[in-house]
């Protein structure tokens, strides 16, 4: 009996939907189980559904067929938390029992770390999705509080604020489960019992009294970004060290995860610097190691944030009281000497400006360089997919290549920032790369990997 070329179609879609459908859940087992974070050539994939799957490796030229039965395979093996590239280490034929090995050398810690959030806005909820998706048998880093400003009714604030971690206008809903216990004021998301604390001043909190110890906190405010004012969440009982999640000013480190974060070692007070900041610094770090940077400028063009105006109204700083919904607004961004501070090679070369543009998320930092030689639009943007997939950058470098891509397709990128190839422009020595990134969801896996580094832990990327 024939079959038609249609039904031939279909039970080829069927049986890769299955085996999609397979990937995808031992993706998320052995995150939970193992703490075991997969990648397909530098492409995330936990929390993609089974056609995420299919995309990625279509994309990469893997068969399901292949890596179904490594990712099956590892859930019954003994290994630590890493991160591990299935794309590579097939398409590279690399002995998969060595990079376990190299995954259960590493020493970690023999606890998971206390982490408190102070703050609650747009990157403490995106952050607080990071923790509870992670959560499990093998975190190593447990969400155990959040604090927020004091209220009238707590039990109301908790409520709405279980809300707006359940639902997100722009990143959609929250694929977890969250109950909210009014009396203890917790919310118990996905298992894990998360205290909310309500004060008005970090000083006088006392996280000892919640079996809280030797906590990173977590500043989300942005209220203080000196080590005085951020030196005050170490008086508190309970917390060991503080990671702002904004430029720090004076002698407080700003780290790019993936650049400079060798400098964290012991410290007490870091920054994480600012989304704009971890989008550009990895990828000029190695378009300056391969051709040399001799000057260079960077726009910053950035979706409107909370602290711009909805409709015109007074404003401290200068245009960013006129309406943020209805106009380009031309502002200052400290971007380029932030990226000089985490890669001083880069000192005194780049300048920069911001536009802040109608869009809710997902910005684009334009780099227009004078490199040290010529070179070509495919030298360039082969280096930084290279880049991409290797075991240093991938974590902070994506590159995409297509005509069609906009903005709203990189909303949820785990990148720092993500290559537009096809965008890239080179004429001699003169090249013009530009880069996307979620600048909410994207920078809050970097202070993820921040705040990991800061509790001892470095996972292996495998392969090497």
């Amino acid at each position: 009996m024939l079959v038609s070329p249609a039904a031939e179609e279909m039970r080829q879609w069927s049986h890769e939907q299955a085996l999609a459908e397979r990937f995808a859940l031992a993706v998320t087992q052995l995150n939970r189980l193992k703490g075991v974070l997969i990648r397909i050539k530098g492409r995330v994939t936990l929390g993609g559904t089974a056609n995420d799957m299919i995309i990625a490796h279509r994309a990469a030229d893997l068969d399901l067929q292949q890596t179904v039965p490594v990712l099956e395979g590892l859930l019954t093996q003994a290994i630590k938390p890493c991160r591990l590239d299935v794309g590579r280490i097939l398409s590279e034929n690399i002995n998969l029992d060595g990079e376990i090995d190299a995954a259960n050398a590493q020493n970690l810690p023999n606890e998971a770390q206390d982490v408190v959030l102070y703050g609650f806005g747009r990157i403490g909820r995106l952050m607080a999705r990071n923790y509870i998706e992670r959560s499990g048998p093998a975190a190593l880093l447990n969400l155990r509080a959040v604090v927020c400003r004091p209220s009238k009714d707590p039990k109301a604030d908790l409520r709405k604020r279980a809300s707006l971690l359940r639902t997100d206008s722009i990143h959609g809903a929250f694929n977890a489960t969250i109950e909210v216990d009014e009396d203890s004021l917790c919310l118990i998301a996905n298992g894990n019992r998360i205290q909310f604390i309500y004060a008005p001043h970090p000083a006088g909190i006392d996280y000892g009294a919640f079996g809280i110890k030797n906590a990173i906190l977590i500043d989300n405010t942005g209220v203080w970004s000196d080590e005085a004012g951020l030196g005050q969440h170490l008086s508190a009982k309970g917390v060991e060290k503080v990671l702002l999640t904004a430029p720090a000013k004076g002698d407080v480190p700003n780290i790019v995860f993936g650049v400079n974060d060798e400098a964290i070692a012991d410290q007490k007070i870091i920054s994480a610097a600012s989304c704009t900041t971890n989008a550009s610094t990895p990828v000029l770090k190695v378009l300056d190691e391969a051709f040399g940077i001799v000057q260079g400028h960077i726009e910053t063009v950035h979706s409107f944030t909370n602290d711009q105006n909805l409709i015109d109204n007074f404003h401290k700083a200068d245009r960013r009281g006129r309406s943020a919904a209805l106009n380009m607004v031309i502002t200052s961004t400290g971007a380029a000497k932030a990226v000089a501070k985490a890669y001083p090679p880069l000192a005194g070369k780049l300048t920069g400006n911001a536009i802040r543009v109608p869009t809710p998320n997902v910005s684009l930092a334009i780099l227009n360089l004078t490199l040290s030689r010529q070179t070509t639009v495919d030298a360039v943007n082969d280096l930084l997919e290279q880049a991409s997939i290797s075991a240093i950058y991938q974590k902070q470098i994506g590159f995409r290549w297509s005509t069609e891509l906009v903005s709203s397709d990189l909303v949820g990128s785990r990148h720092a920032g993500v290559i537009d190839g096809a965008a890239t422009i080179v004429e001699g020595q003169r090249a013009v790369v530009y880069v996307w990134y979620d600048n909410e969801f994207g920078y809050a896996q970097q202070v993820f990997r921040v705040a990991q580094a800061m509790a001892g832990i470095r996972l292996a990327t495998l392969p090497a």
